[in-house]
């Protein structure tokens, strides 16, 4: 690793690269001294005398190269969208991975930057097959109009957009997974005229992004999230230009690196004849960039609708569109699908626990069946189960348990038995509770294994119910293990966990048995599903488990365990998507 060139892109033309010479210089200032570096310089056309200023600052670590890259910009079918101050140079940046095949990982960084910390730390940062490294935009997190923006036009959310200014760039995932030629497809279907260039390696890179320490781009905006001090890389986005603005923010830091290079002067000299006329056009600039960012997701046909429309099945589309409402309503308990119509399920109707030679072997051959199907899932990959983190908590499971679950697809289950597989627990059986018109009305082969693969089904009837509470407890008595979905509601692919109710908690609280907190997070593979979305990559995450507090009365005990379970949860969730929890619930409006 040590020994290994960092490659480094700038992109610029004529007219920023004296603002490279500055960025170059204080990133050389601040390297260390022990390893290798190549600088491209990626352009379209840099004169003679500004070629020198920037190559005089090679040193024995440090090779400057300059890459001409017009042929490849030409050789784009679509116009790229341009607006005010953004020029082609900034979708240069896109074409790293598939110019230079020799990288496997390059770094790339915006001129309008100063460089405070040691470039080869960032380098070195482990992204593993994350397409690429990056640091959150803090214009789509504090400004209201560019957050709605990307989650209504682009379809991610405000805190999970990254701001392109510095890039560790994967470039083996980028080649694998041809991130030029979808940004020319998508450019043919949709133009972005925000952020551009940014928009397009969000949308493409969703869900691939590895967050690197937010010190690595201070941007120049609202409300910094570190102090100044502790800045590695200090970014002069927008329109906050010390060239410009002699009390622009931070500029201080800016000159000082710039006072000890050979353009110096030239940049004065901009400052200096930077009118009041062109600070008027920038003030509209920044407006008309709000503005934009507001018309775009007001638009009928922006981006996001056009997919949905054009792309994607309406049922799933109206599905989403369900579970957003109900989250603003607050409705976190009511499913957003219909069940099929069910029927009451009578006491006579089930014998919960069945023990029967006969009936042993029809659930053997109901597993057999299961399994069979599940494999098939996995090899078309329909689900795909990336990982399972924390099985040793499973493991190490010496009573039943119950076990808890997000719920947001028909197939989580499978994955929690595959989870359950993983724990070698063959003696102890793994049984799921489900839904009363699953049991009694779901057709086909899926109700087939809905009426025989150890299923609780739940019901509407008290007599029911009350062979339902006996099979649970005896079950978790003889130490196996239930899953529970304590969100009571399934809503497809949402990724957030919801509010729980106690009904499992109880039961682990009334038979003195642990809960095992199991939460799956979500990520695009990039296998386009027949419904038009991404098939999800499924992370199971198992916590801990909880055990009741028997100090405790049963309701607290199990009011603790659900408070506990659900902070586990919250914290995998926040952790895995850097993120914060936060629901659009809309507050109840007082009369």
């Amino acid at each position: 690793m040590k020994n290994t060139i960092i490659p480094v892109f700038y992109a610029c033309d004529d007219s920023f690269v004296k603002y490279t010479v500055v960025s170059l210089y204080s990133m050389i200032a601040n390297a260390s001294r022990e390893r290798r570096y190549v600088v491209h310089i990626l352009n379209a056309g840099i004169s003679e005398e500004l070629r020198e200023s920037v190559s005089a600052l090679a040193d024995e670590c440090f090779e400057i190269r300059f890459v001409d890259v017009t042929e490849r910009i030409d050789s784009i079918p679509c116009k790229l969208p341009l607006r005010d101050y953004y020029s082609k140079t900034t979708y240069y940046r896109l074409f790293i991975a598939e110019m230079f095949p020799e990288y496997d990982k390059a770094i790339y960084i915006d001129s309008d930057t100063v460089v405070g910390g040691d470039i080869s730390e960032f380098y070195d940062t482990a992204i593993g097959d994350s397409w690429l490294g990056a640091c959150h935009e803090q214009a789509m997190v504090q400004a209201e109009e560019f957050g709605s923006y990307v989650e209504k036009v682009i379809g991610i959310s405000r805190y999970n957009y990254f701001n392109a200014g510095i890039l560790l760039i994967n470039c083996v995932q980028f080649r694998e997974h041809k991130v030029l030629e979808r940004f020319i497809e998508t450019l043919g279907y949709y133009n972005f005229v925000v952020t551009q260039d940014e928009d397009y390696l969000n949308l493409i890179c969703k869900d691939h992004v590895r967050w690197i320490d937010q010190r690595w781009n201070t941007e120049i905006f609202g409300t910094l999230p570190h102090p100044i001090e502790e800045a590695k890389m200090i970014h002069y986005i927008m329109v906050n230009k010390p060239w410009h603005y002699e009390d622009c923010p931070y500029g201080d830091i800016f000159w000082r690196y710039a006072e000890n290079t050979s353009v110096c002067s030239e940049i004065k000299e901009v400052l200096a004849n930077y009118s009041d006329e062109e600070k008027r056009i920038d003030a509209e600039s920044a407006e008309r960039l709000a503005a934009t960012a507001v018309a775009e997701t007001k638009r009928a046909d922006n981006y996001l609708n056009l997919v949905n429309r054009d792309k994607r099945a309406a049922d799933r589309v109206e599905v989403v569109k369900r579970i957003e409402q109900f989250e603003r309503e607050g409705r976190f308990d009511e499913d957003v699908e219909d069940d099929p119509p069910g029927r009451m399920l009578m006491p006579d109707e089930i014998e919960y626990i069945r023990r029967g030679t006969a009936d042993r072997l029809k659930t053997k051959a109901a597993f057999a069946m299961a399994r069979k199907y599940v494999n098939g899932l996995v090899q078309d990959k329909k689900l795909i189960v990336k990982e399972i983190r924390g099985i040793e908590n499973f493991k190490g499971l010496n009573s039943g348990a119950v076990i808890t679950c997000n719920h947001f697809n028909a197939f989580d289950s499978f994955a929690i038995h595959m989870t359950y597989d993983a724990s070698a627990h063959k003696k102890r059986e793994f049984w799921r509770v489900i839904r009363e018109g699953n049991f009694t009305s779901f057709p086909g082969f899926y109700g087939q294994l809905m009426r025989s693969c150890n299923t609780l089904p739940l019901s509407s009837n008290l007599t029911t119910m009350k062979k339902f509470y006996a099979a649970v407890d005896r079950l978790l008595q003889e130490g196996h293990f239930v899953l529970f979905y304590p969100e009571q509601s399934m809503w497809w692919n949402y990724r957030k966990p919801k509010p729980l109710k106690r009904g499992a908690f109880s039961f682990a609280a009334k038979n003195g048995v642990p809960v095992l907190p199991c939460f799956i997070t979500m990520k695009d593979s990039d296998i386009m599903g027949e419904d038009g979305f991404y098939v999800q990559e499924y992370t199971i995450h198992v916590s801990e488990p909880i055990y009741p507090d028997t100090s405790l009365p049963k309701r607290a005990q199990s009011e603790e365990m659900m408070r506990r379970n659900y902070e586990l949860w919250k914290q995998i969730y926040e952790t895995e998507y850097d993120m914060p929890l936060i629901y659009t619930t809309e507050p109840e409006k007082t009369p």
